[in-house]
């Protein structure tokens, strides 16, 4: 009968057994009468029927419902199963005697033990009304009583000649609780509960319930003398170190001791092959890395174990002694070992299961960091590695002094290993030959850290070796830049730097290779480009949204292959820039051998990328390939949407710093997004240590500046980054652009949007080809518009076709990317579509993140109201306008953007929409972005337009004339 919310009820909890899964609890609303007692009027409760009962229903009994929810027969078959079955066959297959499967019956019992304790612990904590189900189902037949205080537990080990007893006893508020014999359920194992006598009893300690159910049915346990010891080994050992535990008997004794603790930390070295290159020949010799193993141990007296970071308060030691054992309990300082475990935590040394496994360079990173201030905690530091082979842990550092010549520098350095000095010009075969372990004439190996090969690698490359001293041309100064950083450095480079680096930029010739014309600001670029390139210095160019930085990037890495370079570039980006990259690398620069580093198969290509001069790529490839790529040296990296890495700490960031190049170039239109950490972060992947580590940036920079507004701080950061860093806003370039400007940006689908796309394409083609063979292109109009406009929608977002689609759209996406770049830079931007439903989910977006915006489409009433808002008022940066309600009569002339959001089978009618913002009295050069999908049918639209440019220009000027105009092949290449 169900319960009537209006009625009092009340929520309770029934335990009942089920035939596999042991104990379950579920919940129930029970109706009260007037007397306030519980009727036999009730129904069950779950997550999606609480709502209902909220009224009498707490955060406790949410939590509980949920919990039950889990462990109802129907959701342990969808966790744990991943075919359709019905609840009984699954339990009757799995739970088999002879065939079940009983890896799944433990995964399933661990599953449903864990939430039965937590539902049990929530109704002790907060007094929920509990009770055991009848057998007619009546959630209310016995109510079960709640022990408010924990049970101790006693176990007892009598040894006499011939075996051991074994068996607990429980003891509840002082006095002996008997359970033997008594009808007494263990409910779950993991922390176990016990029911006796309608009463429910928890334990202090964290006991497991399989200790406590061997008794239920019997005094004690016996273990004969010939297999006491390895009983003995495997649990009574474990459970000393855990339990309060009596010995009697001769030959069972328990000794407890306490010493003071001592950490040790134990270091090994761990050999692994590097995966085999795919057309490596066989009988080569694998190259193997190095990986440093971390252990920890504690010693207590003479007894030393590995941490464990358990809960258990004892290490137990068993010593066999003639006919008897003794077990030596040792008691652990909990408190020194958290105190350590939390110590190297700190340190950004997290030990978990008393080991840890480190790249040798983080871990010698590490130790010279950390190892000096080990005893200070206790902690002893112990080397063991097997190869013999013995580290130095200490300090290095370089001191540096140069003495400048008439024609040249000399660079005079000194490296100190601890105690040992050597030369800087014998590093120069290890830093060149990318060797990083150093003898040390103690016969210690020193390990080069990595930051001096990229440091001091271009040093060595360029210096010459005159009588062991290294010799610069002066012309290397900006090299020198990247060391000036260190304290030790004598010669103050700032201002030699300044003036080799702020001189009048000369003008570089454009490569012959280069097939358009470029505007003047285009060309400044490009020398700027050219001059860092020469000069082996990275760069920032962070142009304005549509000036054309893909295209001065091109022309350098033009002008970089007809200077013979000898190694590839690699031009990293987000996934929905590649395709625009390769058309325009195609169109602008046709003789640059390029290549895609994508795709499930790009392992084969790693052998090859030397022989190509531009290799495009993504960060998320970057990021999964980091230790492929960081083999490879390239001539360029080259980072678009460089704010990508903004953030020093992020994946990708540390990825990216790992690659090898002779120079680093950066191509952003917003350098700074939320915080000069953005810039830091940029800046020292163009060129390392130019603005210090990150903690110097923020003290002497990052700080007075955003904190205190200081002045001089930043007009010396400007003056540091000024001539490393090139943008020009589309206001002071504004004299060379034309009117307006078209862009087309490619996006590339989501993988669950490309599959509902190429599903929907192949249901409509076969439909449509026969149709058109039987019956003509004229009189398959319907069935034509209807399949075009499903594609185009999809190619759009799959909620225009499928309002339930809750994945990504790969258009809305980029759309949204350079909407957000825009408004941070306070540009205002029209948008139209030629769907309403595809407005509609602009719309939401918008809402969601708070963006002010003004609509337009055909049922808009209050028009000119719109248009005001978004002509007059500051913060309204967006227009959503239906193309057909707003593609004309409409003067926009405070939008300097315009994003096209699908492709029309007219050009002119875009031209129109463009033309909303471009009208009198605009003051601003117009861009628009034209907005296609990779792949759809949107791409082929563009190639139709160029076939039929005359028809479109004389002919077609509705929508009904283009279908009358299309041919079968035309439907056919649409569809192909």
């Amino acid at each position: 009968m169900k319960v009537v919310t209006s009625q009092p009820f009340r929520v309770v909890y029934s335990l009942f057994n089920h035939q596999f899964l042991g104990y379950l609890i579920a919940p129930f609303v029970v109706q009260i009468n007037s007397k306030g007692e519980l009727t036999f009027s009730y129904q069950a409760v779950s997550a999606k029927t609480a709502k209902e009962f909220q009224k009498n229903t707490d955060e406790t009994d949410l939590k509980i419902i949920k919990y039950a929810d889990a462990i109802q027969p129907e959701y342990i078959v969808s966790k744990f199963y991943n075919k359709r079955i019905h609840p009984n066959e699954f339990f009757l297959k799995v739970y088999d005697k002879t065939k079940g499967d009983r890896n799944l019956q433990t995964l399933v019992e661990e599953f449903v033990d864990s939430r039965i304790g937590e539902i049990l612990k929530l109704i002790q904590t907060h007094q929920k009304p509990f009770f055991v189900m009848g057998t007619d189902g009546n959630p209310t037949w016995k109510p079960i009583q709640i022990a408010p205080n924990p049970v101790s537990v006693l176990f007892h080990f009598v040894r006499n000649e011939k075996e051991t007893h074994y068996f607990p006893t429980l003891l509840y508020e002082g006095k002996k609780l008997t359970f033997q014999f008594k009808d007494a359920r263990i409910l779950c194992n993991q922390r176990a509960w016990l029911l006796l006598e309608n009463t429910l009893y928890h334990f202090k300690q964290n006991i497991d319930g399989n200790k406590l159910r061997p008794f239920l049915q019997k005094w004690y346990i016996n273990v004969p003398r010939n297999v006491e010891e390895n009983y003995f080994q495997k649990f009574v050992l474990p459970l000393i170190a855990s339990f309060d535990v009596s010995a009697k008997g001769s030959g069972f004794e328990i000794i407890s001791e306490s010493f003071a603790p001592q950490a040790i930390l134990r270091i090994g070295s761990v050999c692994r092959v590097a995966e085999n290159n795919l057309f490596e020949a066989e009988s080569e010799t694998l190259e193997q890395e190095v990986d440093f193993l971390f252990e920890l141990f504690f010693r207590y007296g003479s007894y030393v174990f590995p941490a464990e970071n358990d809960h258990k308060p004892a290490f137990v030691n068993l010593e066999k002694h003639k006919d008897g054992y003794i077990f030596r309990k040792i008691f652990k300082n909990k408190i020194f070992e958290q105190n350590t475990f939390e110590f190297l935590k700190n340190k950004n040394l997290e030990i978990f299961k008393g080991r840890l496994f480190l790249p040798i360079e983080k871990a010698l990173q590490w130790l010279e960091k950390n190892a000096e201030n080990l005893p200070n905690e206790q902690i002893v530091l112990e080397q063991n590695f097997e190869s013999g082979k013995k580290y130095f842990f200490g300090k290095s550092f370089i001191s540096l002094k140069t003495t400048e010549k008439a024609d040249w520098l000399d660079l005079k350095a000194i490296i100190r290993f601890g105690e040992y000095e050597v030369p800087f010009i014998k590093l120069r075969p290890y830093i060149l030959g990318n060797i990083k372990e150093f003898p040390l004439p103690n016969g210690e190996i020193a390990l080069i850290p990595d930051e001096w090969f990229s440091r001091y690698s271009d040093v060595f490359y360029l210096a010459q070796n005159e009588n062991n001293e290294i010799r610069l041309e002066k012309y290397h100064l900006p090299i020198l830049q990247e060391i000036a950083q260190n304290q030790e450095f004598e010669l103050n480079i700032q201002e030699k730097l300044k003036n080799l680096l702020s001189q009048e930029i000369q003008d570089y010739p454009l490569p012959q290779g280069l097939k358009v014309t470029l505007r003047n600001y285009q060309k400044v670029g490009f020398n700027w480009l050219c001059i860092l390139a020469e000069n082996r210095l990275g760069g920032f160019l962070a142009d304005d949204m549509g000036l054309g930085k893909t295209l001065q990037t091109l022309a350098l890495l033009q002008s970089e292959k007809e200077k013979k370079a000898t190694k590839p570039s690699l031009v990293i980006m987000p996934t929905s820039l590649l395709y625009n990259w390769e058309v325009e690398a195609k169109k602008f620069t046709p003789f640059l051998q390029i290549t895609t580093y994508t795709g499930s198969q790009r392992e084969q290509k790693l052998p090859f990328l030397h022989k190509f001069d531009v290799v495009f790529t993504s960060y998320g490839v970057v990021r999964m390939d980091i230790e492929a790529l960081a083999k490879i040296s390239f001539n360029y990296v080259i980072l678009d949407e460089s704010q990508a890495i903004k953030n020093p700490q992020s994946n990708i960031s540390q990825a990216v710093s790992l690659l090898k190049a002779e120079k680093r170039l950066l191509l952003t239109g917003t350098p700074v997004e939320n915080s000069l950490l953005d810039l830091w972060s940029q800046m020292n992947f163009a060129n390392p240590h130019l603005l210090g580590d990150q903690s110097f940036f923020k003290k002497n920079f990052l700080r007075p500046i955003e904190k205190e507004n200081d002045a001089k701080r930043l007009e010396k950061l400007q003056k540091i980054i000024r001539p490393f860093i090139l943008r020009r806003t589309k206001e002071q370039v504004a004299t060379e652009l034309p009117p307006k400007m078209e862009h087309i940006a490619f996006c590339e689908m989501s993988a669950e949007q490309a599959k509902i796309y190429e599903e929907t394409k192949s249901r409509h083609r076969n439909q449509i080809l026969e149709q058109i063979e039987k019956f003509g292109v004229a009189k398959s109009q319907f069935i034509i518009l209807k399949a075009l406009t499903e594609l185009r929608q999809i190619a759009n977002h799959p909620q225009l076709v499928n309002t339930d689609f809750q994945g990504i759209s790969g258009k809305m996406e980029d759309v949204c990317y350079k909407l957000q770049t825009l408004l941070a830079e306070g540009k205002k931007v029209l948008i139209f579509s030629q769907f309403v439903k595809h407005l509609a989910i602009f719309r939401r977006y918008l809402e969601e993140n708070n963006i002010r915006y003004a609509y337009l489409d055909g049922a808009t009433l209050n028009r000119q109201e719109q248009v005001n808002d978004f002509q007059q008022n500051p913060k309204t940066a967006v227009f959503l306008i239906s193309l057909k309600a707003g593609g004309v009569g409409l003067n926009l002339t405070a939008a300097e953007y315009v994003f096209l959001l699908d492709p029309w089978w007219n050009p002119a009618v875009e031209a129109q929409a463009i033309d909303r913002a471009y009208r009198i009295g605009q003051t601003k050069n117009v861009i628009a972005y034209k907005f296609i999908t990779h792949g759809s049918i949107e791409e082929k639209i563009l190639l139709l337009q160029e076939r039929k440019k005359t028809l479109s220009q004389n002919l077609i000027n509705t929508e009904e004339s283009i279908y009358k105009h299309f041919s079968a092949e035309d439907i056919d290449f649409l569809l192909g």
